[in-house]
């Protein structure tokens, strides 16, 4: 694909994630993206055939980033702190964004998508995300900054409280003082005293 066909599929993603943070999966139509992006019908079809495939394509596009801000950082050396510190205060922030999250979004593509004989799409995006996780996690045990800890637990309370946390901002006004006691905690259980 060319510059500009790249270009315009980064176009209609950014809408389309701002579509289905402010409305939903259910409520966001290919039409509405459309206008979203300025592209007739055509040239909108000329690179995605649904709604679906379109959130699919954002969702696989947060994992990869995720991932490789993880591996790289681990991969440099960096330290685990470092890199877990970066993390959670990203995450403090957008537990507080209710106009930037997919929770609702996510929660009605996956459960509008369950056919039995296919792996269910969500348990598959939490086990990628375990899989980072726990690979920093092991990583700042192995260099004496994290304490010994059940690591799946802790990997459980992390993307549980963040994911509950995004969800109930939809629902409701979230005080910012709600993630910032949720990542001290979890940086508590996590990093040694000489860390902190």
């Amino acid at each position: 694909m060319n510059k500009r066909g790249i270009a315009t599929q980064k176009l209609i993603k950014e809408k389309a994630y701002q579509l289905f943070a402010k409305k939903g999966f259910k409520e966001v139509t290919m039409k509405d993206i459309c206008e979203a992006a300025g592209l007739s019908r055509g040239g909108l079809y000329c690179h995605y055939e649904s709604t679906r495939q379109i959130f699919k394509e954002i969702m696989d596009d947060l994992m990869d980033q995720q991932d490789e801000e993880f591996s790289s950082k681990i991969e440099s050396g960096a330290l685990a702190v470092k890199i877990l510190d970066e993390v959670l205060e990203r995450y403090k922030h957008e537990m507080i964004d209710r106009d930037a999250s997919l929770s609702i979004a996510i929660y009605e593509y996956f459960s509008s998508n369950q056919d039995a004989a296919v792996e269910n799409p969500l348990h598959k995006q939490y086990m990628l995300s375990a899989k980072m996780w726990k690979r920093l996690i092991k990583y700042g045990v192995d260099k004496g900054e994290f304490k010994e800890v059940d690591i799946a637990a802790v990997f459980d309370l992390i993307v549980f409280s963040y994911q509950g946390v995004r969800m109930y901002s939809k629902l409701m006004p979230i005080e910012e003082q709600i993630p910032k006691r949720i990542i001290g905690e979890l940086r508590k259980l996590l990093v040694k005293e000489r860390e902190q």
